[in-house]
């Protein structure tokens, strides 16, 4: 199915629930609306047009010049041999959800998705996205005694961490100086 027509479906279903659609996009994506996801996030999985029964990926961006963070989910339908329809999928889709920095809360997919389950902890280690009903929202690369979000684009770098003098690549203090 063309990306265009999953846009179609989505909009069809989910009203103003997509913000918008980008489709001349490297990877075409729909934007939609953080109250909806959950929904929208079991009808990919679940509708026999859709079937992204697959979440490759969650990537965190920071939107700094907007004040909001966004996490995109990489969906793929896999084929599943012996099941009708779903077995010529083979799409690949994207949804990107937008939050305010100041308060960057969206629902965990981790029971639709298992595999979210690590790449929104790794968003919420490196970006500070709360990912609400996660079963386990604890940092998974930095120390848990860590300040501050490491990839966002205002981090401050630490001038040390428990007595260890830390500098950029740079020989830097911080990276924006």
């Amino acid at each position: 199915m063309a990306p265009e027509e999953i846009c179609i479906i989505l909009t069809g279903e989910f009203g103003d629930g997509v913000v918008d659609t980008v489709l001349d996009a490297c990877r075409p994506y729909a934007v939609v609306r953080v109250d909806g996801w959950s929904d929208i996030a079991r009808f990919l999985r679940d509708d026999g047009r859709m079937r992204f029964n697959m979440l490759q990926c969650v990537t965190a961006l920071d939107l700094l010049e907007d004040n909001k963070l966004a996490a995109v989910y990489d969906l793929f339908s896999v084929p599943v041999v012996g099941v009708g329809p779903c077995a010529t999928l083979r799409q690949h889709f994207a949804i990107r959800v937008e939050v305010d920095r100041d308060a960057p809360h969206i629902p965990s997919v981790s029971g639709i998705w298992p595999a979210a389950e690590w790449h929104e902890r790794e968003a919420y280690d490196m970006m500070g996205i709360v990912f609400d009903d996660h079963p386990n929202l604890t940092r998974i690369l930095c120390p848990d005694d860590w300040e501050g979000y490491p990839l966002r684009k205002d981090y401050e770098f630490p001038l040390e961490y428990h007595g260890i003098p830390a500098t950029t690549e740079h020989q830097l203090n911080s990276p924006r100086h």
